[in-house]
């Protein structure tokens, strides 16, 4: 009387499994563990760019304030830039060298010879720490002005 059924196939809802997802999860989190070193790369060399530039431009104020008063600032402040900061958040490093004695206080390369016969003027970097001597550990993330503004860089680039 009634008409036989037939039997039909268990249906599947479509949709992902848990062991798909956890997968899919998987997935991005090795592609962002793959990309975050480079893009953290990225952003530093951003900032380093950024400390050779503001260096330049210090630079270029220090001399214009030498040639228009005949000596250099005793610091940044006289020529209107004592708070500008690197893009660590620290202050720059000026040190006239000019008319002081003896290379105690000035950047010095491997040899212990002084960057600068002028004036040193540098970022401490990353870790903000930094040595006279230029090939110290501490101080090879430190943006620096070397051979009287011939070189602006990175001091671990430096090569005298």
């Amino acid at each position: 009387m009634y008409p036989k059924l037939a039997a039909q196939a268990p249906c599947r809802l479509s949709g992902m499994t848990i062991i798909e997802l956890l997968l899919v999860l998987a997935m991005i989190g090795v592609l962002a563990a793959l990309a975050l070193p480079k893009y953290q790369s990225y952003q530093e060399r951003i900032r380093q760019t950024q400390a050779s530039q503001d260096i330049m431009v210090l630079q270029a104020l220090v001399q214009n304030h030498r040639l228009n008063s005949g000596s250099y600032p005793a610091t940044l402040a006289e020529v209107g830039n004592a708070d500008r900061l690197d893009p660590w958040g620290r202050p720059y490093v000026y040190q006239e060298l000019a008319s002081v004695q003896g290379h105690g206080k000035a950047r010095k390369d491997r040899k212990l010879n002084p960057l600068n016969s002028d004036f040193d003027l540098y970022s401490v970097g990353k870790d903000g720490d930094s040595k006279t001597q230029l090939t110290n550990k501490v101080s090879l993330d430190d943006i620096v002005r070397a051979n009287d503004g011939a070189f602006i860089g990175l001091a671990a680039d430096y090569t005298d």
